[in-house]
């Protein structure tokens, strides 16, 4: 519901602050106290369109916040949670600040947001109906939603979404495999040449690492094996030197000379020569086995140049890196594969979108007879509310026909429209083209008080619902209101004391000038206030005791 509503240069008003109760409130005032501003504040506050008109005369900004408090598992959460917007407590602030050149700034919570996302997130809070802005009910695209809500279809329409998106993934795969095999039809020579090229290599995944390891050692083969056999000659003393294990031996032979007692200190120094015996010894047997296993041949050289350059060669005319070779000829295979198999795969391919179409049938004419159940029982709940808001002559009913197949989609195949007919025998027509500013309102209100269970919205907006009517109608509409208020919260703007009435908060909107500056202002009325309020209502500008006691008559 709305708790809170703060207005700071807007049109007329200075600073207002209201509370909102739960129920059904009522405005009233007399006509050009600023109604109208109360709700174009609230617009903006919830995303509207800002225009600089809107600002106070002799201030730069204007500033509205609107407090809510939905409940915990309201779907608004989620979408603000999708769209990042992180949030510290469940009561949400929405606030507009609109700037005297017409540029504004949207906030939830303090959290800058695009005044898009205050709009859509509104739009799950609060509903705003005037004669002329019954946006949810005109917009056709609505309907469907609105009589999926009062039936209760929520695991129909899971199902027949989630068979929707398995035959769009058929389907999308029977294209995408027809243009695959037209492609590879096209370049079938091209390929069968490529694959026999890629077969004669056969190109293997790391090969091309190791060709190239080999490449550089046989390449340098001569420097290699002069180094081998220089250090193998300086270990062993082949050179005239003496050798690294004669020297080792000698240093050894000094140390064995030292008398025991002596000898400890030097320990350290005799391990380290034994060491270091060893580590000579397996230099040396690694040496041996390094020149054992080398092929030095120049005719390998040769072989396996021509190798790696023939990964380079086939990598330029793929033009892909030669380490991508192997799943080249992979796609290259499975392409042709596809030719010598194609209609096969596209028959397979044609049986599985067909079953996921008769699935998708079945599910969609199930969901279309609920709907089609429902229907009857919303149309008859709603005739039956026409009569006493003086709609007697009209006639509400839920039209739905099966669209083109190109037109069916994840919610079934169903186009629902509200229609309408205000005289008998008149052939009944969509509800915005049919039904005048105050038929609208009260075709409205009536849907509203049968659908009033299911909508997630837990605040309306009526602006002069009663706007042409009076008496026995007045005082009907006045009735649904308030029935309406046991469901959500109410806010009405009447010109009607029926309606008046009935409201359980009462706030009157009201214009003063001070100098040369006029202010609007809003105040909640007390039980004698109000009385005279609704007096005045009924009698006009002069209060008669008689209006005084029709007055206490309405409010009994």
């Amino acid at each position: 519901m709305l708790l809170n509503l703060t207005i700071n240069n807007v049109v007329l008003i200075d600073r207002l602050e209201l509370a909102f109760d739960q129920g059904l409130c009522v405005l009233t005032g007399e006509t050009g106290a600023g109604k109208s501003i109360l709700l174009d504040s609230l617009g903006l506050a919830l995303g509207a369109r800002a225009e600089s008109r809107l600002v106070r005369q002799g201030t730069d900004k204007a500033t509205v916040s609107a407090v809510f408090d939905p409940a915990p598992s309201h779907p608004v959460f989620d979408l603000l949670q999708e769209k990042d917007v992180i949030l510290e407590n469940e009561l949400l602030v929405f606030r507009r600040v609109l700037n005297s050149d017409g540029r504004s700034r949207a906030y939830i919570n303090d959290t800058p947001v695009s005044a898009n996302l205050l709009r859509q997130a509104g739009d799950l809070l609060i509903e705003i109906q005037g004669q002329f802005e019954q946006r949810g009910l005109l917009d056709q695209s609505n309907h469907r939603n609105l009589l999926d809500a009062a039936s209760g279809n929520d695991e129909l329409l899971l199902k027949i979404n989630t068979l929707w998106t398995h035959w769009h993934h058929v389907r999308k795969e029977r294209a995408e495999a027809d243009e695959k095999l037209a492609q590879a039809q096209r370049e079938e020579t091209f390929l069968r040449h490529s694959l026999e090229e890629l077969d004669a290599l056969t190109p293997e995944e790391g090969e091309l690492d190791t060709l190239s390891s080999q490449r550089q050692l046989l390449m340098h083969s001569e420097k290699l094996v002069q180094a081998m056999s220089a250090c193998t000659q300086d270990l062993t003393g082949e050179n005239g030197v003496g050798g690294a294990e004669n020297a080792i031996s000698g240093a050894q032979g000094h140390l064995l000379n030292i008398p025991e007692s002596a000898r400890e200190r030097l320990q350290p120094v005799v391990d380290a020569l034994d060491r270091a015996t060893y580590e000579v010894q397996d230099a040396l047997s690694s040496l041996t086995s390094i020149s054992n296993d080398l092929d030095l041949d120049p005719a390998k050289l040769q072989e396996i140049e021509e190798r790696y350059f023939s990964y380079q060669d086939l990598a330029r005319k793929h033009r892909v890196e030669p380490e991508e070779l192997p799943r080249i000829r992979e796609t290259v295979a499975q392409q042709l594969y596809l030719i010598d198999t194609g209609n096969e795969h596209l028959q397979e391919l044609d049986r599985r979108c067909e079953k996921a179409r008769d699935d998708y049938v079945q599910a969609a004419e199930k969901l279309s007879k609920a709907r089609h159940k429902k229907a009857m029982e919303l149309d008859k709940a709603i005739n039956s509310e026409l009569p006493p808001l003086k709609l007697e002559r009209a006639s509400f009913k839920t039209g739905i026909e099966i669209q083109a197949e190109k037109n069916w989609g994840s919610h079934g195949w169903d186009q629902v429209s509200f229609l309408v007919s205000t005289n008998p025998g008149s052939a009944p027509g969509p509800l915005g083209k049919i039904a005048s500013g105050g038929e609208l309102a009260r075709f409205l209100l009536a849907l509203k008080v049968v659908m009033a269970k299911v909508s997630p919205i837990g605040c309306l907006v009526f602006d002069e619902v009663d706007a042409g009517i009076g008496g026995a109608t007045a005082h009907a509409v006045g009735e649904r209101l308030a029935r309406l208020a046991e469901e959500r919260q109410i806010l009405v703007i009447t010109h009607s004391p029926q309606v008046a009435a009935k409201g359980s908060q009462h706030l009157m909107v009201a214009k003063s000038a001070k100098g040369k500056q006029t202010t609007t202002t809003v105040f909640a009325l007390t039980d004698q206030q109000r009385r005279e309020e609704v007096a005045r209502m009924l009698s006009g500008a002069e209060i008669t005791n008689e209006a005084r006691s029709a007055a206490d008559s309405l409010l009994g």
